[in-house]
C-alpha cells in the first residue's frame, strides 16, 4: 500500500498545501488528505527564510496527515521562481543490442546524452523532456521502445534552474523531517491536473497565476514547447490595493478575493465594501468599481507578459485551444474575460479533476491545481522513478565497493 501512496508538495509564496492520493486496482485516483497553510518564507518562487518555510511544511503535512490518517515520510515537491530556464537540445547514440532493439535502457542512456551541454556551474537541469525521436534518420517517433535501429537521436527540451534554490528546497523538507522522492517544475505540474491530452495535441497555453509568480507553458502535438516563469503575480496585485486604498495587507488579501474584478465594466453591484478602521479611526468605505480600477491595471500587466511569453515561444499561431488559466489569480471575477481581450484567443479557467473518491470537491480549485499536478506527476512516473532509484543504488553501491577496495589497499601498506 505505501508504495501506492503519493504525496504532492506546493510550497508556495502565500501558501504551502500538501495532496496525500492513492490508487486502486483499476488506477483510479483517490484523494486521501489535504494540508494548506500559510507561507511567508519565499519570495517570487524562491525560499528566503528557512525556518518559516520549515514551520509552513510542517503545518501542512500535519493537516494532511491528520486527515488521511497516513505518517508522510516522502514528498514530490515542485519548483519555480525567476530562475528557471528552457533551452532545446539533440543527443544521439548507437544501438549495440540483440536484433538492433531499442530498449528503455537505451533511452535513457540517450537522455543522460542529451544532458552533456555546457552548464554555468551555479546552474542544473532539472528536467528533459524529449520532444520526439529519431530513428535511423526517420522522424516523429514518439515512443521508440521495442521499434529496431542502429542510430536512435532525440530533440529534448532541457529545462534548468539555480543549484542553490534547488539545494534550499531540499533542506527545507529535510528539516521538516521529510525526503524529497521528486522535484517537479510547477508549470508542467499544473498541466497535469487541468490540460485535456485534446488540448495539448492541437495546442494550448496554460497560465498558473500564484502569488508570487506566473508559471507559463506551451504544449503542442501532446509535449512541451516552451516554459517560462514571470515575477509579476498576486501578490502585486495586493500591494497594489494595499498602497492604492491604504489598507493592511490581509485587508488588501480579502477585498482581492471576496470583492475583486478584474474588469470594471464586470461590476455589476456598485454598493460600497465597509472595512475596519486601523488604530480605532473610522471604518473606511470602498468603492467597488475603484478596487476594480487598481485590479485591471495589474492583471493586464500579467497577460501582456504572457503575450509576449507565447510571441517568444514561436507558437502564438499554433493555439488552436487557445488559454488555460489556473492557480489563486484564475478566481478574481472577470479574468478570463480580460485574459481573451489582451490575448485574443480563447480562454478557460482550469480546474483539477479526474478523481474517483475521497475528498474531491476540497481540491477543485485551481489553487490546488500544482498540488494535484504533482501527485498525478507522480503516480505516471512511478516506473521511470524505479529504474533511476535502482540506477542510482547500482551507482552508489559500485562506488561503495571501489572505495572499500581501496581502504583495504592502504589498510595492508
Amino acid at each position: 500500500m505505501e508504495n501506492e501512496i503519493i504525496v504532492g508538495l506546493d510550497i508556495g509564496t502565500t501558501k504551502v498545501c500538501a495532496v496525500v492520493a492513492s490508487t486502486n486496482e483499476a488506477g483510479k485516483i483517490n484523494i486521501l488528505g489535504v494540508g494548506r497553510s500559510m507561507s511567508d518564507g519565499l519570495t517570487r518562487g524562491v525560499v528566503t527564510n528557512i525556518d518559516k518555510t520549515v514551520r509552513s511544511i510542517q503545518s501542512a503535512v500535519a493537516e494532511a496527515e491528520t486527515q488521511s490518517g497516513i505518517k508522510i515520510q516522502s514528498v514530490i515537491v515542485g519548483i519555480a521562481g525567476e530562475h528557471i530556464q528552457s533551452f532545446q537540445s539533440r543527443g544521439v547514440i548507437a544501438i549495440s543490442g540483440p536484433e538492433r532493439e531499442i530498449t528503455q535502457a537505451d533511452v535513457h542512456r540517450l537522455i543522460e546524452d542529451t544532458k552533456r551541454v555546457a552548464l554555468p556551474s551555479d546552474r542544473k537541469i532539472i528536467h528533459v523532456i524529449p520532444q520526439e525521436f529519431i530513428i535511423d534518420g526517420q522522424d516523429g517517433v514518439i515512443d521508440p521502445v521495442g521499434m529496431s535501429g542502429v542510430r536512435l537521436e532525440a530533440n529534448v527540451h532541457i529545462i534548468t534552474g539555480l543549484v542553490t534554490a534547488a539545494q534550499n528546497i531540499y533542506r527545507c523538507i529535510q528539516r521538516a523531517g521529510l525526503h524529497v522522492r521528486d522535484m517537479v517544475l510547477e508549470p508542467l505540474a499544473s498541466s497535469y491536473a487541468v490540460l485535456e491530452e485534446e488540448e495539448k495535441e492541437v495546442g494550448v497555453a496554460l497560465l498558473d497565476v500564484g502569488g508570487g509568480t506566473t508559471d507559463m507553458s506551451v504544449f503542442e502535438d501532446r509535449t512541451i514547447r516552451h516554459t517560462a516563469v514571470v515575477p509579476v503575480a498576486g501578490n502585486q496585485v495586493t500591494n497594489d490595493i494595499r498602497k492604492g486604498l491604504g489598507v493592511l495587507t490581509e485587508q488588501a488579501e480579502k477585498l482581492k478575493c471576496v470583492h475583486g474584478f478584474a474588469v470594471t465594466s464586470a461590476v455589476v453591484d456598485d454598493g460600497p465594501i465597509v472595512i475596519p478602521g486601523i488604530g480605532g479611526r473610522p471604518p473606511l468605505e470602498i468603492d467597488k468599481q475603484l478596487l476594480a480600477q487598481i485590479i485591471q491595471p495589474r492583471m493586464e500587466e500579467i497577460f501582456e507578459i504572457a503575450a509576449l511569453e507565447i510571441k517568444r515561444s514561436g507558437y502564438s499561431r499554433h493555439l488552436s485551444a487557445g488559454v488555460v488559466i489556473t492557480g489563486g489569480g484564475a478566481l478574481i471575477k472577470g479574468v478570463s474575460q480580460l485574459a481573451q481581450e489582451i490575448l485574443g484567443m480563447p480562454v478557460k479557467i482550469g480546474i483539477p479533476g479526474g478523481f474517483y473518491a475521497g475528498l474531491v470537491r476540497e481540491i477543485e480549485n485551481p489553487i490546488y491545481s500544482t498540488c494535484v499536478g504533482l501527485v498525478l506527476h507522480g503516480l505516471n512516473n512511478r516506473e521511470s522513478t524505479a529504474y533511476q532509484m535502482e540506477h542510482q543504488r547500482v551507482e552508489n553501491g559500485s562506488v561503495r565497493k571501489i572505495f572499500t577496495k581501496m581502504k583495504s589497499w592502504f589498510d595492508e601498506l
